[in-house]
């Protein structure tokens, strides 16, 4: 079962540049800025997860624990608009790649404190050399994907 989270959280990587192509687009064929985008992206996803909770028999009663949600619970939809918002800002701004390498590298910055401080009720995690080389290693190649061709001298094509 491990291998298929594994593979999904994969997938999910390949299909995140696909996301930010596709919301440049619609922001395009719009003619709107990138918040309109967005939120037509959203709502877009909101109707592909009431179809997914339907399907999967999801109990709508749960929804009736909202008002004990506590305040920063709610966050996590608007950190979700944030990340739609400004993938489809800077994808067409700064590139896809440099936009990803960019996000991946903050992630496991931040991925690494929650790990080992299990922040927001996540289990602790210890951070090892090995996983700080790891994390320093993406944070190269970032640095590479964003300015190796002006270090170089040379210019993408």
């Amino acid at each position: 079962m491990v291998l298929v989270f594994i593979l999904m959280a994969f997938v999910i990587g390949l299909v995140i540049p696909l996301q930010s192509a596709i919301n440049s687009s619609l922001r395009d064929t719009l003619h709107s800025g990138s918040v309109l985008a967005a939120l037509v992206s959203f709502a877009v996803g909101t109707l592909a997860l009431l179809v997914a909770s339907v399907l999967t028999g999801q109990p709508f009663a749960a929804l009736g624990g909202l008002p004990r949600v506590a305040w920063w619970e709610w966050l996590g939809g608007a950190l979700g608009a944030f990340f739609v918002f400004g993938s489809t800002l800077l994808a067409p701004r700064i590139g896809v790649a440099a936009m990803i390498a960019l996000i991946v590298a903050g992630q496991v910055i931040s991925s690494l404190v929650f790990d080992r401080y299990g922040l927001l009720g996540l289990p602790v995690r210890s951070i090892s050399g090995v996983r700080l080389a790891g994390a320093a290693l993406i944070l190269a190649g970032a640095v590479l994907v964003n300015f190796g061709d002006r270090w170089l001298g040379s210019q993408p094509s």
